[in-house]
C-alpha cells in the first residue's frame, strides 16, 4: 500500500515532534550532569574544609593539653614561691623584732650618752665661765662679769646658747654669744655661725656682739673657719 501525501506529511510531523522531545530531554540531561558535577566539586571542597577543621581541632586539643601542663607547672611554681615568701616573711618578722630590740638598746644608749654629754657639757661650761672672762679681758679688752645659759626666740624658733654675757669694751656695751663643745671642728663652727647669725637679728644694733666657741680641743679646720668669719675659738688650756 502506498502512502498518500497527507499520510506522509502526518508521519513527518510526528517524527519532528518526537525528535524535539528527545532534544529537550538531552538538554535536561546535560544540565543535570553539570549540576551533579558541581555538587561533587562542592562536596570535595567541603570535605577538604572538614579535614582542615579536624586538623585545627587536633592542634587546638594539643595546645590545650600543653597549656594545662604549663598551668600545672605554674601552679607548682606559685606554690613554691608562696612557701619561700612565707619563710622570707618569718625572717623579716624576726629581723623586725631584732631591730625593735636594737632600737630599745639604742634608745638606752642614747639616754646614757645624753646624760654623759650633760655631765661633760656642764663641766665644760663651768670651766668656760672661769676661763673665758679672763681671756676676753686680756686679749680683747672686754670686761664681762659672768656668763650664763640664755634662750633666744628668732622667727618663731627657740635657740639656746651655753655662754651669754653682757660686758663693756671702751665704755661700749658688748654682748657675748658663745657655744661649748668638747671637740671643735670646722663643721661645728659652721653650725654655730648659723645660730649666731640668727640671734644677732634680735639684738640691739647699738651694741658690739662677739661670737666665740670654747672646748677642750680646737681642730685646725675650726680655726680656719672661725678666722674667716671673725669668730673666736678658745681652748680650755688658753689663758
Amino acid at each position: 500500500m502506498s502512502l498518500t501525501p497527507e499520510t506522509y506529511e502526518l508521519i513527518l510531523k510526528i517524527v519532528d515532534e518526537r525528535v524535539k522531545e528527545i532534544k529537550v530531554t538531552r538538554e535536561d540531561f546535560d544540565k543535570l550532569s553539570k549540576t551533579v558535577n558541581q555538587l561533587a566539586e562542592n562536596i570535595n571542597i567541603l570535605t577538604q574544609r572538614i579535614n582542615s577543621l579536624t586538623e585545627a581541632h587536633q592542634k587546638l586539643v594539643e595546645a590545650q593539653k600543653a597549656t594545662e601542663e604549663e598551668l600545672k607547672k605554674l601552679a607548682e611554681a606559685q606554690k613554691a614561691t608562696e612557701e619561700r615568701l612565707n619563710k622570707l616573711t618569718e625572717r623579716v618578722d624576726k629581723l623586725a623584732e631584732s631591730v625593735r630590740e636594737l632600737g630599745v638598746k639604742f634608745d638606752e644608749l642614747s639616754m646614757a650618752v645624753g646624760r654623759l654629754s650633760d655631765v661633760i657639757g656642764f663641766g665644760l661650761e663651768d670651766i668656760a665661765r672661769v676661763v673665758v672672762p679672763g681671756w676676753l679681758e686680756r686679749h680683747l679688752g672686754i670686761y664681762v662679769e659672768n656668763l650664763v645659759r640664755q634662750f633666744f626666740y628668732v622667727e618663731g624658733m627657740r635657740f639656746e646658747v651655753n655662754l651669754y654675757g653682757e660686758g663693756v669694751k671702751e665704755n661700749v656695751k658688748t654682748i657675748i654669744i658663745g657655744e661649748c663643745r668638747s671637740r671643735i671642728y670646722g663643721r661645728d663652727v659652721k653650725e654655730f655661725l648659723e645660730k649666731y647669725s640668727l640671734i644677732r637679728k634680735v639684738l640691739p644694733s647699738n651694741v658690739n656682739v662677739v661670737g666665740l666657741m670654747f672646748g677642750y680641743l680646737i681642730h685646725p679646720s675650726a680655726q680656719e673657719v672661725a678666722e674667716r668669719n671673725k669668730i673666736y675659738v678658745i681652748a680650755s688650756y688658753m689663758r
